[in-house]
């Protein structure tokens, strides 16, 4: 196959994949976006050996835009606290695009927070949470998956297929002794919440940015 055909059709992969699985699109979304039939976006996939989601996770997906939380709405002072600490981590390190909650962190304390945020003030349904895995080749991946589940009480179920980087650790001068993980929520309501209140809350504090 000439380069540049095998060129063209490694960024047309990449590009269905991300979307299937980063932006957790369906295949439907995907060909609608595409301009293409249901069908020739299944085969494309199937040719180029890019995996589907478990049933479980198709499911979770598909139900995506119905809430699936329940926001406390009445909070004492500590919990007014965490709503405070949970909002201003995902205005720093959170996906403000999209439709699904994405928090992403190597420090346990920070994910700790915002899981507590999530779980506390959002009232979010535990067996939705997925945790994504961000790790180098040389770390043991079960010692990490193990060790994120322990942290945020999350099934190994609910880890999606992780991300593992290959090369040197050292080049970006960053070593990430856990990995990093993604705390993910695919609830577009949920995420419009948590923009609202940054926009509340920062309004406060810098008044109206033009």
């Amino acid at each position: 196959m000439p380069q540049n055909k095998l060129n063209k059709k490694i960024i047309e992969a990449n590009r269905i994949k991300d979307l299937y699985w980063e932006e957790s699109r369906t295949v439907g979304e995907i060909a609608k976006k595409l301009g293409l039939s249901y069908w020739s976006i299944y085969e494309f996939m199937r040719r180029n050996n890019i995996p589907r989601r478990s049933y479980s996770d198709a499911n979770y997906v598909y139900y995506s835009d119905k809430p699936q939380f329940k926001l406390k709405e009445t909070l004492n002072s500590s919990e007014e606290q965490l709503k405070t600490a949970g909002i201003m981590l995902y205005w720093a390190e959170g996906t403000l695009i999209g439709s699904t909650v994405d928090f992403v962190n190597s420090n346990p304390q920070m994910i700790k927070v915002f899981l507590r945020f999530l779980r506390e003030v959002c009232g979010v349904d535990n067996s939705r949470l997925r945790i994504y895995l961000y790790a180098y080749a040389y770390q043991d991946l079960n010692k990490l998956k193990s060790y994120w589940s322990s942290l945020t009480s999350v099934p190994l179920s609910q880890f999606t297929k992780p991300y593992v980087k290959m090369g040197n650790s050292n080049i970006s001068g960053r070593k990430l002794l856990y990995g990093l993980v993604h705390v993910r929520y695919n609830d577009k309501k949920l995420l419009e919440n948590i923009k609202d209140w940054i926009h509340e809350y920062t309004s406060k504090i810098c008044g109206e940015v033009p």
